[in-house]
């Protein structure tokens, strides 16, 4: 009777010893858990999301290479051969603004159909893809025929002239910032999306070209009538530096209506009146505390004979990193 105590009291101590254990076990998990909740905290994340982002990665890799294969059908040159063996910086500086543009405006789609099935994500990927080729090929054919309308530019580069590559690839990055934010702007696959796209790009990217004529006007006014054009072509590249950054500043400013501006499918007229009015209004307020920064920043130096006359690289990098940096600042206002 005695041993069958001692055998039920034993029992229970070793079952009450394994309830112990296990609680201070589930306990201890907890707290790993909360202890490691307090380090990250991370959303939700689909079980699809890798499908998604190798498809779309996928399909931006093909695209870039069209790119590297229609940029050289166009200058009619092997890539190959100006990369690797004839050492054009300035065609390959000209085919990186062109592969980053692409980049860029499919940063606004990747992503941007994921949970909507395979197929959809795929297709949708590779329309706007095709369709940020044509815009920015578009926005910088515009900047060939207006802004470089005095020099062949793919004789230019071909004869490795870095000045007039690096204003290319400029151009190439500001119509690419340009039509993101309409792609993010106009959110939706269908027609009415596409035409606000395509129409809003157009009108923009016009108002791009008109302030960077402007500006070629008054450089010709402060530099005795000295062409800007011929300019380039002398391989000029501080003037080149400070140009490109003018324009990707423009075209960051600009594209701060996207965030001020009421996307509605319907209203073709008012999207398109709507970019027109408040680009041109942004524009001239960028231009404005740009100049006012640039004066401020640099008050004891003189800016235009430095870069127009002195070709100082210095004083022009400093230059368009003001006018890119403005623009960020004046972006973020309307967030």
């Amino acid at each position: 009777m005695i041993n069958a105590l001692i055998y039920v009291v034993v029992e229970r101590k070793a079952i009450r010893d394994i309830l112990v254990s296990n609680i201070v076990y589930a306990d201890n998990n907890t707290g790993n858990v909360n202890f490691m909740n307090q380090l990250i905290n991370l959303m939700p994340i689909s079980n699809d999301l890798a499908i998604y982002l190798l498809i779309d990665i996928s399909i931006a890799i093909a695209l870039l290479f069209v790119i590297r294969a229609l940029s050289g059908y166009a200058s009619k040159v092997s890539v190959r051969e100006e990369l690797g063996e004839r050492d054009n910086f300035a065609f390959g500086i000209s085919l990186a603004g062109r592969m980053l543009s692409l980049t860029i405006v499919l940063s606004a789609v990747v992503g941007r159909h994921v949970g909507q099935g395979f197929d959809n994500a795929a297709i949708s990927m590779l329309l706007f893809g095709i369709l940020a080729i044509a815009l920015v090929r578009i926005g910088r054919v515009a900047h060939d025929k207006i802004v470089l309308n005095r020099l062949d530019k793919e004789d230019m580069i071909r004869d490795k002239n870095v000045s007039v590559a690096l204003v290319d690839a400029c151009s190439s990055v500001a119509s690419a910032i340009v039509i993101k934010s309409i792609i993010e702007w106009a959110n939706g696959t269908d027609f009415s999306a596409f035409f606000a796209i395509f129409s809003g790009v157009i009108i923009v990217l016009a108002v791009l070209v008109i302030a960077t004529r402007l500006q070629e006007y008054v450089y010709a006014k402060r530099n005795q009538n000295s062409g800007f054009q011929r300019t380039l072509c002398n391989g000029q590249i501080a003037l080149a530096i400070k140009h490109g950054g003018h324009i990707i500043g423009i075209a960051i400013a600009v594209s701060a209506a996207s965030k001020v501006l009421v996307y509605q499918p319907e209203t073709y007229v008012t999207n398109m009146t709507g970019w027109l009015i408040s680009g041109m209004l942004l524009t001239a307020a960028f231009m404005f505390l740009s100049a006012v920064t640039k004066r401020a920043v640099l008050f004891s130096l003189k800016r235009t004979r430095e870069v127009a006359l002195e070709h100082n690289v210095g004083i022009a990098s400093i230059e368009a990193a003001l006018s890119i940096g403005i623009a960020l600042l004046f972006m973020n206002i309307f967030v």
